[in-house]
């Protein structure tokens, strides 16, 4: 492992997705915690996932964030939950970064475009091919529509345990 391609990410998992995370020795995403109104943007993010990062085995996503979330929000779990932070250290090549708000595109199948359009219809196979966009970070930064600053996101595999280096415990608010 070259420790000069390592860079940090944060995932917000529940404790007892942590517990299960100390009993296997590693983490990663799980079917039963996505809505089924999403399973087919979640399966082409699973597609893009094993075109472009090395080694990846099928799993589902493990959601990561560039920067550190502020527990002092709301929306990261239910009310009351009980949550973990976790610092994830990872080769940047085992993540895959879109932006979070152009990831809605996908979750919603709509057209993704980097500029203004005006109602225009689109057959579903441009819908699913403009979908690669939200991948190009600098194209997107320069659009009339998204600029910057994005919301960066990622998506992983499998974690070991060891790329876990923080454990922050928290209560959803």
């Amino acid at each position: 492992m070259d420790k000069r391609n390592m860079t940090t990410y944060w995932t917000i998992q529940t404790k007892s997705k942590w517990q299960e995370v100390q009993t296997l020795g590693y983490l990663t995403g799980n079917r039963a915690y996505v809505d089924e109104d999403f399973a087919e943007a979640y399966h082409w993010m699973m597609t893009q996932m094993k075109e472009r990062i090395p080694g990846y085995a099928g799993e589902y996503p493990v959601w990561l964030r560039t920067e550190r979330p502020d527990l002092r929000r709301s929306g990261y779990l239910a009310k009351g939950e009980q949550g973990v932070l976790l610092k994830v250290t990872l080769d940047a090549k085992d993540v895959l970064l879109s932006d979070f708000q152009a990831w809605h595109i996908v979750l919603n199948n709509c057209y993704m475009s980097l500029e203004l359009d005006e109602d225009e219809l689109y057959t579903e196979e441009e819908i699913r091919t403009s979908w690669v966009l939200i991948f190009e970070l600098e194209q997107l930064k320069a659009s009339e529509i998204w600029g910057e600053p994005l919301d960066l996101q990622g998506v992983t595999g499998k974690v070991p345990i060891n790329q876990l280096t923080c454990v922050k415990e928290f209560i959803a608010r």
